[in-house]
């Protein structure tokens, strides 16, 4: 069997049929919103696949309004996903921020979100997708980025802590988004610079 090293990868048809199959298996990329995501996700790679791809990179924020938990809707924020690839599939991991500043409206509980396959888990793939898009996050001129997971969860809180995660606060989330328990844990980043700026 070829071993392929871990990487992110732009969401396309190429790599669509693993994605879907995870779905189909139980997997959500949601983690708040679970098996209902996943069904909605099913439904629209079957409508047209080429038009689900695509929406999950939305720099303009130009999709639909994002649904929450209680079904209310809400705006979207620029955003894109990327998905983990070993040769398969392995799992998502996503980053929406605002322009121009670090703040995220009480809806989004972090810039960055991350859902590992449960077959492809305890292998380090979430640490090393996490660390990659630390430098996109960089790149987007943002000083600090937040993300939130469970008291419970010591897997995710690991994640987060070995790319240099401080924990912030342990708070309640808004009615919309389940009103339970979530700790909110924040990552300083190096300023990433242009080549352009790198030889001024």
């Amino acid at each position: 069997m070829t071993l392929h090293p871990v990487q992110l990868v732009w969401p396309s048809r190429e790599y669509l049929a693993g994605y879907a199959d995870a779905l189909r298996r139980g997997w959500s990329p949601d983690n708040v919103r679970g098996q209902a995501a996943a069904d909605e996700e099913l439904a629209r790679i079957a409508a047209d696949p080429d038009a689900f791809v695509a929406s999950l990179v939305d720099r303009q924020a130009a999709g639909e309004p994002i649904v929450l938990a209680d079904g209310s809707t809400v705006k979207r924020l620029p955003g894109y996903r990327k998905w983990i690839w070993d040769g398969e599939f392995c799992g998502s991991i996503g980053f929406r921020w605002q322009p121009g500043t670090e703040a995220l409206p009480p809806y989004c509980l972090g810039h960055l979100g991350y859902a590992v396959v449960p077959w492809k888990r305890r292998r380090g793939y979430a640490t090393r997708a996490l660390a990659e898009m630390l430098h996109e996050a960089a790149a987007e001129r943002l000083r600090y980025v937040e993300l939130t997971t469970s008291p419970g969860n010591d897997a995710s809180r690991r994640v987060i802590e070995a790319n240099g995660g401080i924990l912030v606060e342990e708070f309640i989330t808004p009615p919309g988004l389940g009103s339970r328990p979530e700790l909110r844990y924040r990552i300083r980043l190096e300023a990433e610079r242009s080549p352009a700026e790198s030889h001024e």
